[in-house]
């Protein structure tokens, strides 16, 4: 297998006045494709500094990073722009969809800022929408959709350029726990079908369902370890006793 992601000794610096801070102090690590990776690490770890410099949000101090054998430090904003939008799939925690705009003109946000036509941006979109189960909701707003449907439009707007990366910032921090295991099995459905999936959570249980899992401390790697994957499986729903009281 091909490493669409190789970091090498990666170091992010941010200076705040006379205080400088470490977030990243030396991170190396290569991601195969198709493969599924769980970065964890608590608050001020680093882990969502290093997910914004895979997803070239952030450029590293120090130390260089390959996308798609591309080194992204010598890459113009123009041409990071282009990688974001073409390369890279972005999930986020709380869903960033536009709250007066239908489903499918959420999904084909992306297709707009490349400049596709009008036509083949719904023809993408719907297919997209089909893809996560939502088909027939492409008309419905955001707050038509319960939590886990606008989040299944923000995986499907990550979908429709058809990126080779889907990176996943806390997908499920705004779920419940069934509606959790549902966005888990899609995502693990796209893993499967390809496409290479890093997933950033504070959570052990959703970590579970990764086949890999990095463990991130003080801006270092503390740990990093192949696991057998969690199957995303829904349990059978609680059935209520006959005459009992509530």
């Amino acid at each position: 297998m091909s490493a669409p992601i190789v970091v090498e000794d990666v170091t992010k610096v941010y200076r705040m006045g006379d205080v400088e801070v470490r977030a990243l102090a030396g991170v190396s690590l290569t991601i195969e494709q198709g493969s599924f990776t769980a970065i964890m690490g608590a608050s001020g770890s680093g882990k969502s500094t290093l997910m914004n410099i895979l997803g070239c949000l952030d450029r590293p101090t120090s130390g260089r990073y390959f996308l798609d054998t591309k080194d992204v430090s010598r890459l113009s904003v123009n041409e990071l722009a282009d990688m974001r939008n073409t390369a890279l799939g972005f999930v986020f925690q709380n869903f960033s969809l536009l709250p007066r705009t239908s489903a499918i003109e959420n999904v084909e946000l992306p297709l707009v800022y490349r400049g596709v036509p009008a036509r083949k941006r719904r023809e993408a979109a719907q297919r997209s929408l089909e893809r996560v189960g939502l088909g027939d909701r492409g008309h419905h707003k955001p707050n038509q959709l319960s939590g886990g449907q606008q989040q299944r439009v923000a995986i499907a707007r990550a979908l429709v350029n058809e990126p080779r990366i889907l990176l996943a910032d806390e997908p499920t921090g705004a779920l419940d726990s069934r509606t959790s295991i549902e966005i888990m099995a899609l995502i693990q459905e796209l893993g499967a079908s390809g496409i290479t999936v890093v997933l950033v959570t504070h959570e052990p249980d959703i970590a579970e369902y990764a086949s890999r899992r990095l463990v991130v401390k003080d801006g270092l790697i503390l740990s990093d370890r192949q696991q057998q994957p969690k199957d995303a499986v829904l349990p059978p729903p609680t059935s209520s006793v006959s005459g009992g009281t509530t």
